[in-house]
């Protein structure tokens, strides 16, 4: 008798249920499916943050050889703070053929597609394996994937190619930029504002580092780096945050802002960031010779998260072709893991239901729809990895 199927909503009820918001633990969730793929005869394995707190987990359908495909998608969500919900962010709510709730499109529902289709992978003969590659915290800067990464190169064999279940419309995204975030601190010195030739501000100092990053944009364009397939062409720099001074008539001694890059991924960050390091060193030199005490440091908030580049991931994009039919490949300026998984020498492409545009929005949701084109996704997947030879 085969067995019955969990229907993609279902399943994304039960996720959405759990509140994985980034600065909570993702534990829960992860026990749920760890006991959910277990009733399927399936192991998975937990790769844990320092503490513990928080795990990827990653599990294997079908035999341990080359050529599989891996599912990728984070648990986490963003938080729902101040934004004026009309639902409980934790409580799938269906209305007008939407499924609202938070993650229910970033990226939950991509999970619960896959998730649901285990019960006819199991039952199928397949020849390829697929494997569940689920993370924390990438909503904070990608940061639990790369460990699982780490675990699938060293004791796994090797996949032919990932699918970053990120929300596409179920299109092929072929290229992202990659995303550092930065802080600079300025250290002035402080002196009556009556006195300024006695002290050096911060916030002038800031303002002028400021300016320089958005110059440098202007520079990238005239260098003609430039990506045509990006709707924001180069490498974008963007300060979020400033914050210094204690009175309007103090020369400020510190002065903080946040900032980032996000690179194109022919770029990369390092290219981009020298020419801010540059001018930031040659201007704390020359205030330096003036007094000392002056200083300016930049460190990075997050670790680079690298940019997927469009060559050299030709079997991904066949995969999807297979799948979905002729694709014409896109670009997308926001982050994913799928550049964390090629830096490692495993061809990766973004592709998954619903849209970007719902992302992080109060009353998110992803379209039924939508969550039907990627159940029959997932469905035809299993079919090619029974069938290939």
């Amino acid at each position: 008798m085969p067995m019955k199927l969990p229907t993609a909503s279902e399943m994304l009820a039960k996720l959405v249920g759990f509140d994985t918001v980034s600065r909570h633990s993702n534990l829960k969730l992860i026990e749920f499916v760890e006991e959910y793929l277990a009733e399927y005869g399936i192991e998975s394995q937990r790769i844990a943050n320092d503490d513990g707190s928080k795990a990827n987990l990653l599990a294997r359908i079908g035999p341990n050889v080359e050529g599989g495909v891996v599912l990728s998608g984070h648990t986490d969500v963003v938080p729902v703070d101040g934004q004026p919900w009309t639902t409980d962010p934790f409580t799938l709510t269906a209305r007008d053929g939407k499924l609202y709730g938070r993650g229910s499109c970033d990226m939950k529902g991509f999970i619960a597609c896959a998730l649901a289709e285990v019960p006819d992978w199991v039952g199928r003969e397949l020849s390829r394996p697929i494997w569940l590659a689920f993370s924390y915290d990438e909503e904070i800067g990608c940061l639990g994937a790369p460990r699982m990464i780490e675990r699938m190169v060293a004791d796994c064999p090797r996949p032919a190619a990932v699918i970053v279940g990120e929300p596409t419309m179920m299109r092929a995204v072929t290229q992202q930029k990659g995303i550092t975030s930065l802080k600079t601190v300025v250290h002035g010195v402080e002196s009556h504002s009556s006195q300024v030739n006695q002290g050096i501000s911060a916030i002038h100092v800031a303002a002028r580092l400021v300016s320089k990053i958005e110059e440098i944009m202007s520079e990238l364009v005239q260098a003609g780096c430039c990506n045509p397939a990006f709707n924001v062409e180069h490498s974008s720099l963007h300060v979020g945050r400033i914050h210094g001074g204690t009175a309007i008539n103090i020369m400020a001694r510190e002065c903080t802002f946040e900032w980032e890059i996000r690179h194109l991924p022919e770029d990369g960050f390092e290219a981009v960031f020298d020419r801010f390091t540059a001018f930031s060193n040659r201007l704390e030199a020359e205030l330096q010779a003036r007094d000392s005490r002056f200083g300016i440091e930049t460190i990075r908030l997050t670790p680079t998260v690298p940019g997927l580049a469009g060559s050299g991931n030709a079997e991904a994009i066949a995969l999807c072709e297979r799948l979905l039919g002729p694709q014409q490949p896109e670009a997308v300026a926001y982050a994913t893991e799928a550049g964390q998984f090629q830096q490692a020498g495993i061809e990766a492409i973004i592709c998954g239901p619903g849209s970007i545009g719902q992302a992080h929005q109060p009353d998110e949701f992803i379209s039924q729809e939508q969550l039907e084109q990627g159940a029959r996704f997932m469905r035809k997947l299993g079919e090619r990895a029974a069938n290939e030879e």
